[in-house]
């Protein structure tokens, strides 16, 4: 497979973690301190971070030059959130995090990757996906 091919949608995938690691600054700076949802955000904002870490080198190893932020794209996106759409409470930043999680988390990446990737792109690609499912049962399970 053509190693421009895969870091493509390689680092369309890191562009991803860095707006997940961005709304996660956002959702823990609207959490107060005392909230136990404040330490698990904080662990899920490292986990986006060490994903965009292992993207980046991945992208490295395919000799491409990986993403350093969300895009243009995704700062707008972000900045249109911010105005639009603030989440008040614990219910509603949880909401929002499900939200952000399995639909541009999840279900973009599936469909971001479909048949694009060598087998070990999409072995951690797979990792990734594992790990924000867990985030996803997580937020859940805290909303019931």
């Amino acid at each position: 497979m053509e190693e421009q091919k895969v870091t493509k949608p390689l680092n369309k995938l890191l562009q991803g973690q860095y707006m997940g690691i961005h709304s996660y600054e956002e959702f823990i700076k609207n959490l107060d301190d005392a909230s136990p949802l404040r330490s698990r955000f904080i662990m899920i904002q490292k986990d986006l971070k060490h994903h965009a870490e292992l993207l980046s080198e991945r992208i490295q190893e395919l000799h491409g030059t990986p993403a350093t932020s969300e895009g243009v794209i995704g700062k707008i996106e972000q900045f249109i959130s911010q105005i639009f759409d603030h989440p008040q409470g614990e219910k509603d930043i949880l909401k929002h995090a499900i939200k952000g999680e399995n639909l541009y988390g999840i279900k973009m990446t599936e469909n971001l990757v479909r048949d694009k990737l060598d087998e070990k792109s999409m072995s951690l690609v797979h990792q990734i996906l594992d790990n924000q499912r867990e985030h996803v049962d997580y937020l859940k399970s805290e909303l019931h």
